[in-house]
């Protein structure tokens, strides 16, 4: 399991699409969001989580196409006949897309740290860092779900769909303070939107919310079994 881990990380670092659109994009949209308004260190903090958490995000659906991939050229079935058994291979793929978010949250903390002069206790960074990490195994199953669910042609629409559509509605771009009433409500109980409190309660100097640990969970507990599903589905078709 571990040579295919590392297989797969190096294919994924690999990827030109991956580094522009999980890594660079976010903090280029970072660096512009904080630098066309007010110049507040308490916004450049809270964009700083959000875009993190939006790259973080976009690297764990990143892990779909990799499955849709190996399910159009056989590659399941091949690994269906090594000594790996099934479990290994999904939590292989899970801990591909775990490593590879970790470019995407360090480079947009770097680039608040260095761009835009964002300061914080020491203890603060790494602990922002590895919650956002641990934070985005959700939508690693749910990037796995689509993987082994959808087709090529399909999967594309369907996590930009889920991309930019869990990003505005989680308040990754801006605050949900601009929201109309309504829509606070709904964001509140969207992963992303309490994916990027992780960070933004550590940054403010607390602990996250036990409401926050929830919601995440629960949506844990809901793309995981989205990914088990899909797996034995597309172990039976392909």
């Amino acid at each position: 399991m571990w040579d295919y881990l590392w297989l797969e990380v190096k294919r994924t670092l690999r990827d030109g699409r991956f580094v522009l659109g999980t890594v660079a994009m976010p903090v280029m949209m970072y660096l512009l969001f904080t630098n066309i308004g007010a110049d507040e260190g308490s916004w450049q903090t809270a964009s700083m989580v959000g875009m993190a958490a939006y790259g973080a995000l976009g690297a764990a659906l990143n892990t779909a196409g990799g499955v849709a991939e190996d399910r159009a050229v056989g590659w399941l079935r091949q690994l269906r006949i090594t000594p790996m058994t099934p479990r290994e291979g999904v939590i292989g793929r899970a801990l591909t897309g775990a490593v590879t978010v970790l470019p995407a949250i360090l480079a947009v903390m770097l680039a608040g740290a260095l761009v835009n002069g964002v300061r914080m206790d020491a203890w603060k960074w790494p602990v922002i860092a590895v919650l956002l990490w641990l934070g985005s195994l959700p939508f690693t199953l749910l990037g796995l779900g689509n993987g082994y669910r959808l087709t090529s042609q399909a999967l594309g629409g369907m996590n930009m769909l889920c991309y930019l559509g869990l990003a505005v509605l989680g308040g990754l771009w801006f605050p949900v303070q601009l929201f109309p009433e309504w829509l606070r409500h709904v964001s509140a109980f969207t992963p992303t939107n309490r994916f990027a409190q992780l960070g933004t309660a550590v940054a403010d100097g607390h602990a996250p919310s036990a409401v926050a640990l929830a919601v995440l969970t629960g949506w844990l507990l809901v793309f995981g079994s989205y990914a088990v599903v899909s797996y034995r589905r597309a172990a039976r078709t392909s």
